[in-house]
């Protein structure tokens, strides 16, 4: 049996990850794929647990420390979901991976993208995205998406400005070193253009 797939989808807050991941996964089941959609950090009880802290805007959690929790997280979903999926020959789409802490961490709170790498690489070992989504939107307008949910914010996304401009550019910066991998899409779009423009970046795997 083949290994499986791993899709990963990427961006700042109000991209429009979690509504790109839905209708992707519906798109790629009428395909006749079995695939499978996880959350990140999640995914595993673990993992949600981890996930319940390091988003509690009431708590404090240093910057490393939150690099820390992501990694190990990250760990968790990997030995007990994604490795047994992928052998499997299951599709996984993942909303968030590893390019989120390297954006958000390295970048963000400017822990710097090696040092993260090097944490994560110890926590996916071979679990890297077979292709990364990423959607490109500029902060201002995820922003606003992002103060339209209901719902208390989290902590990332209580933060300011200057902090999601780092994001943003540690996200290119990884888009130009590995863009094979990383695809960028226009998430200004409507969501079936959106859409559209996704299955066209992974029609190669297709």
């Amino acid at each position: 049996m083949s290994r499986g797939r791993l899709i990963t989808i990427e961006g700042i807050d109000g991209a429009g990850k979690t509504t790109l991941a839905a209708s992707l996964l519906d798109a790629l089941r009428a395909r006749g794929l079995d695939v499978l959609l996880l959350r990140e950090p999640g995914g595993v009880p673990a993992a949600e647990r981890i996930r319940d802290l390091v988003i509690d805007p009431g708590l404090h959690v240093t910057a490393r420390t939150e690099a820390l929790l992501y990694a190990a997280a990250r760990s968790q979903l990997v030995e007990e979901a994604l490795e047994p999926l992928l052998s499997e020959g299951k599709w996984v789409l993942l909303d968030r991976f590893i390019d989120s802490s390297l954006a958000y961490q390295g970048g963000g709170r400017a822990l710097g993208i090696d040092a993260v790498r090097a944490i994560n690489e110890f926590a996916i070992r071979t679990a890297w995205p077979d292709r990364t989504l990423l959607l490109m939107i500029e902060p201002e307008q995820g922003r606003s998406r992002s103060q339209s949910r209901v719902g208390e914010p989290d902590r990332l996304e209580r933060e300011r400005n200057d902090f999601f401009d780092r994001t943003v550019a540690a996200y290119l910066e990884l888009a130009a070193e590995d863009p094979d991998r990383i695809r960028k899409i226009d998430a200004s779009r409507p969501p079936d253009e959106v859409l559209s423009a996704a299955l066209d970046e992974l029609a190669d795997l297709l």
